[in-house]
């Protein structure tokens, strides 16, 4: 325990050093976060960063899906994304319905595990 106490009450003079003892708090706050990123990287293994092979086409079958559906053009604004078969929809679009639509018609594409649905309402009253 003393030499816990002793870390945390460095003065300038005991160590000898200008900047008291904040190397080696300085040397643990480096260790956690090295470690913390390490671990982080190491759980990721599924398909990569990159995503699965079929990701790509994932979104194109989507946005080919959305494009058969009036209701889903423009002004309607959405952004299709992919990774490891799951599809992320972003944007907005005039009424929630539309929102169900979107999200409804990406399940169908061939592949799709999952839609995370990010979509926005806009907030135009007319």
């Amino acid at each position: 325990m003393s030499g816990v106490l002793m870390i945390w009450n460095m003065s300038p003079r005991a160590t000898g050093n200008p900047m008291g003892g904040q190397k080696p708090v300085r040397r643990l706050t480096l260790a956690c976060l090295i470690l913390g990123a390490v671990s982080g990287c190491a759980t990721y293994t599924k398909c990569g960063f990159h995503g699965c092979a079929g990701d790509a086409q994932i979104t194109s079958d989507v946005r080919t899906l959305f494009n058969q559906h009036p209701a889903l053009e423009p002004p309607n604004l959405i952004d299709v994304q992919t990774l490891d078969r799951v599809v992320y929809l972003y944007g907005l679009v005039d009424t929630d319905l539309e929102r169900q639509l979107a999200e409804s018609v990406a399940r169908t594409a061939p592949g799709v595990v999952r839609v995370v649905d990010s979509i926005g309402l806009n907030n135009v009253s007319g």
